[in-house]
Order: structure tokens, then C-alpha cells, then sequence
């Protein structure tokens, strides 16, 4: 979809954002269960998102770093829907210190720029995360990508409505949301 003068519609998620969704969404809350929990699950989520080969050797460090990173990612998408806490600093500088250990290399070609990891096996994948992450953050529609406001939820979604004002992954989210304010506002008065 495009606009009247031919650039791409800003409702439109890039296509990097289902990478970066996919991971983000990894997180347990009420309805899923953790998917990066141990070795196993990151192998098994890694193996699944193409990012790694089959064989290759994932540790609980990994786990705990890819943890890390998904929470970094997440506090800085909750940031996005105006939920900008104390966290949103060291989010930001846990992403630049993984930036530095996994860096990425810029591969220009007739079709354009990419940024891919110059690593191998989970390294590499946590690098193509990044890189999907960096792509997006470079376009107009990074502000877009959000995580949803419900405490419980924190799921990430692509906010399509026009003005960009969307907070809540889905209406069933906001209206828990309004129901516990509800609820406060009763026993409180």
C-alpha cells in the first residue's frame, strides 16, 4: 500500500518488524508460556526463526542473554505507547552493549543496504535481531512498533491506526485496563 506520491504506507509494518515481534513475544503472561526459558527453548525458537542451524550449540547462558535482550527490547517499545518508566536508560544502554558484542556489517548492493552479523551461530542470530531492530528504528514507522501497556501483557504489536495513538495490543487489553482503574477508583472512594 501506498501513499498518493508513491512511498509505502506507514500502516504498513516493515518487514523486519515480524522478526523483532516474534522475539519480543517470546515473553510468558497469562496466556503463553516462556519461550526462552532454558537452552532447549531458545534452541528450539532460534531453529524456528531461521536464525541458526540445526546442530548448533546453545547454552543457559545464551538463554539468560537472549532474556536480556528481549527485555531491553520490550522496555523500549513500551516507551513507544507512552510508558516511558525508569527503565527505558538501562534498556537503552543494555541495547548499545549488545550492539557492541554483536556488531554488524553493512553489505551494500545494487538493491540496497543490509546490516548482517560478521558472527557465527547464536552470536550471529542475536545480531540479526539487532540488525532487524536497527533497520526499523532507521524509518519513520519505528515508533509504530509498540508493546502493549497491560501490566500482565507487554505483548508487541504493529500499531496500524492512523494517528499512531494506539497503547493496548488488542480492545480486550484495554479493557481490563479500564476495569482495574474501575475497580481502584471504587475502593478508593
Amino acid at each position: 500500500m501506498t501513499d498518493g506520491n508513491g512511498r509505502r504506507s506507514p500502516l504498513i509494518a516493515p518487514p523486519q518488524a515480524a522478526l523483532v515481534l516474534d522475539f519480543v513475544n517470546t515473553k510468558a503472561d497469562g496466556g503463553h508460556d516462556e519461550r526462552l526459558g532454558d537452552a532447549a527453548d531458545l534452541e528450539r525458537w532460534l531453529a524456528g526463526a531461521g536464525l541458526i542451524e540445526p546442530g548448533t550449540v546453545v547454552t543457559a547462558a545464551d538463554a539468560a542473554a537472549a532474556r536480556e535482550l528481549r527485555d531491553a527490547v520490550v522496555t523500549v517499545l513500551l516507551a513507544h505507547s507512552g510508558e516511558a518508566g525508569a527503565e527505558l536508560p538501562a534498556a537503552e544502554s543494555h541495547l548499545r552493549r549488545a550492539a557492541a558484542l554483536h556488531p554488524l556489517i553493512p553489505v551494500i548492493s545494487a538493491g540496497g543496504l543490509a546490516l548482517v552479523s560478521g558472527q557465527a551461530g547464536v552470536p550471529a542470530a542475536f545480531g540479526s535481531i539487532l540488525a532487524a531492530v536497527a533497520d526499523i528504528a532507521a524509518t519513520d514507522r519505528w515508533g509504530r512498533l509498540k508493546a502493549c501497556r497491560n501490566p500482565p501483557c507487554h505483548f508487541g504489536f504493529f500499531d496500524r491506526t492512523r494517528n499512531g495513538s494506539a497503547t493496548y495490543c488488542s480492545p480486550g487489553c484495554g479493557s481490563q485496563v479500564s476495569m482495574r482503574a474501575l475497580r481502584r477508583r471504587r475502593q478508593s472512594g
